[in-house]
């Protein structure tokens, strides 16, 4: 009983931090994408995904990263190649079904060069989110999320977009936290 008592204070008040308070509980649908190189990404986007009771998507690119396209340190790597070039789009698998059925998307991934990597703007110009409350989570080494924070909101101005947050070796409880401070 507790656990479906916190079930539904989390999703309430992931409705109440979206601005979604006409739809009822059973009516919101929340996603959680995430693209992670590593698997870092992946292990948060997981536990969000838990808290939030939202599905779970990967943002899978159509030619995978391998280490040495991660290689930062060299600057003919395809990561510091696509990130050198802000207007870079990398493909990716296009495989989710009725993406305008979710309210609440959730998009997680490795902070590259202070920002999101581009691929992040591949998923979002794929599937719109026109008018949809997006909110970014990443991991990172070192780096905040600030900076995609303000460019995103600043390239889509047609999606409602939340502060996002860092989520380094987050525990589901500093998650559920989160979300519960979004409101």
């Amino acid at each position: 009983m507790k656990r479906f008592l916190l079930a539904i204070a989390i999703l309430a008040s992931t409705l109440t931090a979206c601005g979604q308070k006409n739809k009822s509980t059973e009516d919101m649908k929340t996603l959680v994408a995430y693209f992670s190189a590593t698997g870092t990404t992946e292990a948060v986007a997981k536990d969000l995904a838990a808290v939030t009771s939202g599905t779970l998507y990967e943002i899978k690119p159509e030619v995978k990263y391998t280490s040495e396209d991660l290689d930062w340190t060299l600057k003919t790597s395809r990561s510091s190649v696509e990130m050198q070039d802000r207007s870079s789009r990398p493909a990716i698998v296009k495989d989710l079904d009725e993406a305008d059925g979710y309210d609440v998307i959730y998009i997680g991934f490795p902070v590259w060069w202070y920002t999101a990597p581009t691929i992040i703007n591949t998923f979002i110009e794929a599937y719109g989110f026109s008018g949809k409350t997006v909110i970014f989570f990443a991991t990172s080494g070192g780096s905040s999320i600030e900076k995609a924070n303000a460019e995103f909101k600043e390239a889509y101005p047609d999606i409602d977009w939340k502060a996002g947050k860092t989520l380094n070796s987050a525990s589901q409880e500093d998650i559920q936290e989160w979300v519960e401070s979004l409101k």
